[in-house]
């Protein structure tokens, strides 16, 4: 029986909408992308999506330095992205405070706090009303 050494990470959470990934970012790794075991070009398939989740790296130029395991549920592939790019940037300002001024002037730190409306009672949706009819 092997014990594996364990390997440092730093850990951080982001969110969108109601998508919420975790995200491990390893010091040794040659720009491996995880997500939910998968390549992450693999789960998110278009190019629009994959630069969402380079994004923070690109920034601060780090982007062949980690290996990112991310575990992503609910939501949408697009909200997953986003969310999976908020936690890449909080996990990198935990790993190097001097990144929090350029990842914040991207925004890639504030959560987005736009959530769907809930619907009223007596409505389709939460502001489509019926179609009006005069008799």
């Amino acid at each position: 029986m092997t014990k594996e050494k364990e390997e440092k990470y730093f850990q951080a959470v982001g969110r969108r909408k109601t998508a919420s990934a975790q995200v491990k970012l390893f010091l040794n790794g040659g720009g491996e992308i995880l997500i939910n075991g998968k390549d992450f070009k693999e789960y998110f398939p278009t190019f629009y999506l994959q630069k969402i989740v380079l994004s923070p790296l690109e920034l601060v130029k780090c982007l062949n330095k980690f290996k990112i395991l991310v575990k992503v549920t609910g939501g949408g592939k697009n909200a997953q992205a986003e969310a999976v790019r908020h936690g890449i940037a909080r996990a990198l300002v935990i790993f190097n405070p001097d990144f929090r001024k350029k990842l914040k002037k991207a925004g890639f730190l504030k959560r987005d706090p736009r959530m769907k409306e809930r619907k009223k009672p007596g409505l389709k949706r939460a502001r489509r009303a019926p179609q009006w009819q005069k008799r």
